[in-house]
């Protein structure tokens, strides 16, 4: 049998960054995973306040210098690598200079969401999943972690269904408590839109703020896990729609059980295919 092939994105990763949970989720579950025979890869945004020389950030030419339409503009994609210390494990990160070379995460220095968050995280899901097409790889398992990786499962269930490495894929949204209430602009759906989206699939984007991309997610997602953190009432919420809509939600109990548990969920996903 061959191994599972399993693609993290997520916000951040330690060392390399940490503003939340998920920093250290990203950083122990895929060796767990990796350490139990499966083959991973990790892609992050490479925010601008990841120091590259101490960390050994560099270039991988051959999966940089794509173009990424967000809305009307065009953006380059460059791609970084480094290496996580003390493990056999890569980092690949999701570089454009208008989007990530500020120094901070996702609020400026008066603490105020910057107003292109959105296509931050449009650019940088259509990124991830046009690095894995350079890569040649078909992942089995793209889990998908924090509102800025949320637009990955709605693009492969639509735009991406008919690609070879992707026609099998299953798709897993890991929720935090990272929430914050900001209305983006009316264009979102613009931004956001690939070709063959027709206006039903973007439906779930018309409320245009933070709820909205965590709706996709759940809602294009194969399966929805919440962790054990006390989440925002906005965010308990989107929870409860969800189970009242009759879709598993899973939760992960503890830090003991976690790679046991994602371990037999990715083999019960992929078994699905």
């Amino acid at each position: 049998m061959s191994k599972l092939k399993i693609l993290y994105a997520a916000s951040e990763i330690n060392p390399f960054l940490q503003t939340s949970k998920v920093a250290d989720f990203v950083r122990r579950l895929p060796q767990a995973m990796q350490e139990r025979g499966m083959e991973i890869r990790i892609l992050v945004p490479r925010f601008g306040i990841i120091n590259e020389r101490k960390n050994r950030l560099h270039e991988v030419v051959r999966l940089s210098g794509i173009n990424i339409s967000v809305g009307d503009e065009e953006k380059p994609l460059i791609i970084k690598v480094a290496s996580v210390p003390n493990a056999k494990m890569q980092v690949y990160f999701v570089d454009n200079e208008d989007y990530f070379q500020r120094k901070s995460v996702f609020v400026d220095k008066n603490n105020q969401f910057f107003e292109d968050n959105d296509e931050r995280a449009v650019f940088f899901c259509k990124g991830v999943l046009e690095t894995v097409k350079r890569l040649g790889w078909s992942p089995d398992i793209v889990h998908c972690n924090d509102w800025i990786t949320s637009l990955i499962p709605m693009y492969i269930k639509t735009v991406y269904r008919k690609d070879p490495l992707f026609q099998h894929t299953k798709t897993v949204f890991t929720v935090y408590n990272n929430f914050y209430s900001y209305k983006f602009g009316d264009d979102l759906i613009e931004k956001v839109k690939m070709n063959d989206m027709d206006d039903a699939s973007l439906e779930v984007l018309k409320g245009a703020d933070m709820s909205a991309f965590i709706k996709a997610g759940m809602a294009y997602a194969d399966v929805v896990l919440r962790t054990n953190e006390d989440y925002d009432e906005k965010l308990q919420k989107l929870f409860e729609e969800l189970e009242a809509q009759n879709k598993p939600v899973g939760q992960i109990t503890d830090e003991e059980s976690m790679p046991d548990y994602h371990y037999n969920l990715y083999n019960e996903l992929a078994g699905e295919k």
